[in-house]
């Protein structure tokens, strides 16, 4: 399998990640929609990153539906999903709360640094809608003690952390560590992890 794209992207770390875990075997193509924009758009019409290309030539187009077709590759014990309820929809709230704040930060940096005369309130909208999110997470963070989320190490787990750190650094001063300590230790506890530091890369401002 080939995965594209590159992993300043929580999408497209997230994924490495859980494909690593996995024990998956991934060439790894760093191409960025900016500077590579056209070899991205070649195997994705959409041109984003994650993009994964299977071993029989299909094409999986984000990062989801990247996620569910790998969790598929495994046992169902080994898969980074809780597979009974309620954990299994609670998992995946907190994923789409982490990868929507993640979403979120990307939309409010390309409106800061890509357009001429920024929109102060469509920045403003989107600090909001941030600082709401990580105020959910932290409550819910903090009255699950332990290492991981739900207890072992899942999706929600890497998705996080992931966003935490891709917006930390396109954003830097957004989110204060002090005020968030339960997501903050979190997202170290996760960043010393083997995996996130081999799965890693600073994040690189689009040109």
């Amino acid at each position: 399998m080939i995965l594209i794209g590159q992993y300043d992207s929580s999408f497209v770390r997230r994924v490495a990640i859980a494909m690593r875990l996995y024990d998956l075997p991934f060439e790894h193509r760093p191409w960025s929609v900016f500077g590579e924009g056209d070899k991205v758009q070649a195997i994705n019409p959409l041109m984003r990153v994650p993009t994964l290309v299977l071993d029989d030539g299909d094409v999986v187009a984000d990062s989801p539906s990247i996620l569910d077709h790998i969790d598929g590759l495994v046992p169902p014990e080994r898969r980074l999903l809780p597979q009974g309820e309620p954990e299994r929809r609670r998992a995946l709230r907190v994923m789409a709360l982490s990868t929507g704040f993640a979403d979120k930060g990307v939309s409010l940096f390309y409106e800061m640094h890509l357009h001429e005369t920024p929109s102060a309130y469509f920045v403003e909208r989107c600090r909001a809608q941030i600082s709401a999110v990580l105020a959910v997470l932290e409550a819910e963070r903090a009255a699950r003690p332990g290492k991981f989320w739900f207890g072992r190490m899942t999706h929600a787990d890497i998705a996080v952390a992931c966003a935490w750190r891709h917006v930390s650094e396109a954003h830097p001063g957004l989110i204060d560590p002090a005020a968030l300590p339960a997501l903050a230790a979190h997202a170290a506890s996760m960043e010393a992890l083997p995996v996130f530091r081999e799965i890693s890369q600073p994040f690189i401002a689009p040109e």
